[in-house]
């Protein structure tokens, strides 16, 4: 009798130990079989194309070399691996490739999550929290670098609350997962700045006499990180690259990810929020101050751009995890004990696990054509402009990573921190109409030949208006106006645009 209890332990701790595993196969299937969700933002064409420059170069750009405007100005890639990560397998699968890159790092971040909160929680709740998690976060699950550095800020907090958890500090094995996001992508500034009041909590309620020496080797740490952090081809710079992404100012109110939260409809974010704040006072959760700093501080971020909204969605749970667990009374036995599996049965259940997904993997890719959202993509347009040798083009914002995938110069692309708050705000105040003046007096500075404008830009509208302008080709995407003073045929419209 004892024996088949014993037996039917470890089957139970066999599997429960393979649940990260399981939810993180099921969470890879589902993102690749939606895979065209996650090729949405036209910034994807230029992080595959420098990718591909810096493969093919092996080095990293130090200046602009894609753009019109800002042609030679220094500008450094702080995103530069996951932009080589993205662009091997476009070299040889097309949009293939960045869909399973995107879609395995989500099923990662999901499974080191998973495995996180099953210390404290027991399985159901843990794999339900990560669904939300994922739900909260799938306006920005996007093929883009902060998807493959998002595994590695989840690892990176859940280390370091689960050292503050057991009062003690961190372990210096977990400074490469710093250098690995420093390379992946410029985020990595917020696990630098999560160190302080993670420290904070693993002091909070150590004893007096301990809390000197924890402090130091807290701090020893975070000197450790940092000298970490800059382990890029770029040594320091990378820090002065992510700090100029943070230093846009104004602009970054107008660019949709960076934008703040909006309230006026009711979405998962705010419900998120209110039932953040209902089990707060129905639970009657009681929380350390640096806790309550760091719940605060990751809700400001995700309220202030919806970018951040993924960091609180991940993160909060794993700050809260510790405590609800204490609320709630879950003790190792509820939450299935210690895992002591099998190892040869789970390797085995591994093994199949990988296969299987490797399997519908190319089942699938060999079956079904990845597309890239159509709005992004004004290809008629480009076409068009390509067949008139015209090279200075002035464009809509979300057309500047298509034309650099066409090898066009853009006016203007996703690198904000290359052109400048005040060059974007102008550039922004130009094409939705509010000053006219500033978009002739920058079509004039720049001697621009033609323009590339979204359908329903109000400068396109402008420009039907302007003498000198005259509209040469319009589609549902995008309307090309071009100078008088050349020889212009009627203007035209595609024959695909009206099928």
């Amino acid at each position: 009798m004892s024996i088949s209890f014993a037996n039917g332990v470890d089957a139970r701790s066999a599997a429960r130990g393979l649940v990260p595993l399981c939810a993180g196969a099921g969470v890879y299937l589902f993102f690749l079989l939606a895979g065209d969700g996650l090729l949405g933002d036209s910034d994807s064409f230029w992080h595959i194309k420098i990718g591909q420059w810096i493969i093919d170069h092996r080095a990293v750009p130090y200046s602009d070399f894609y753009s019109l405007t800002k042609f030679g100005e220094s500008w450094v890639s702080t995103s530069w691996l996951s932009q080589v990560l993205y662009a091997a397998p476009y070299s040889s699968l097309g949009w293939a490739g960045p869909v399973i890159m995107a879609s395995l790092a989500i099923a990662v971040t999901a499974a080191i999550f998973i495995h996180l909160l099953n210390v404290h929680f027991e399985t159901a709740r843990s794999v339900l929290l990560a669904i939300l998690a994922l739900v909260l976060s799938m306006h920005h699950l996007l093929a883009r670098p902060h998807i493959l550095a998002l595994p590695v800020m989840v690892a990176w907090v859940g280390a370091l609350m689960a050292a503050a958890d057991r009062r003690t500090y961190p372990s210096w094995l977990l400074l490469p997962l710093i250098a690995l996001w420093s390379n992946l992508h410029g985020g990595f500034v917020l696990g630098l700045a999560l160190i302080a009041p993670i420290a904070l909590e693993a002091l909070w309620s150590e004893e007096p006499e301990r809390r000197v020496a924890l402090a130091a080797r807290w701090a020893v740490f975070a000197i450790g990180a940092l000298a970490a952090s800059c382990c890029t081809p770029y040594g320091w710079n990378t820090l002065f690259g992510a700090a100029r992404i943070l230093d846009l100012g104004e602009l970054l109110s107008l660019i949709s990810e960076w934008a703040p939260a909006n309230f006026s409809s009711f979405g998962f974010f705010e419900a998120a929020l209110l039932g953040l704040i209902a089990l707060a006072f129905s639970a009657g959760i009681v929380v350390s101050l640096p806790r309550v700093v760091l719940v605060l501080g990751l809700t400001w971020m995700a309220l202030t751009h919806v970018r951040n909204i993924e960091a609180f969605a991940f993160l909060v749970p794993l700050v809260l995890a510790k405590p609800l667990a204490g609320r709630w009374k879950l003790t190792q036995a509820t939450v299935g004990g210690e895992i002591r599996s099998a190892p040869y049965v789970t390797v085995f259940a591994s093994l199949t696990i990988v296969a299987a997904a490797w399997t519908s993997t190319s089942v699938y890719v060999t079956h079904h054509h990845f597309a890239f959202t159509a709005t992004q993509t004004p290809a008629a347009a480009v076409d068009l402009l390509e067949q008139r040798q015209v090279e200075r083009i002035f464009n809509s914002y979300q057309f500047g990573g298509y034309l650099i995938a066409r090898d066009v110069k853009p006016f203007i692309d996703g690198r904000a921190e290359l052109y400048g708050e005040k060059f974007v705000m102008n550039f922004f105040h130009a094409v939705e109409g509010r000053k006219v003046d500033d978009l002739l007096r920058m079509l004039e500075d720049f001697r621009i030949e033609a323009t590339l404008l979204a359908a329903n830009s109000p400068a396109a509208q402008v420009l039907n208006h302007v003498q000198g302008w005259k509209r040469l080709y319009a589609d549902e995407i995008a309307v090309v106006h071009v100078r008088t003073d050349q020889p212009l045929p009627n203007a035209v419209r595609a024959p695909e645009a009206s099928r």
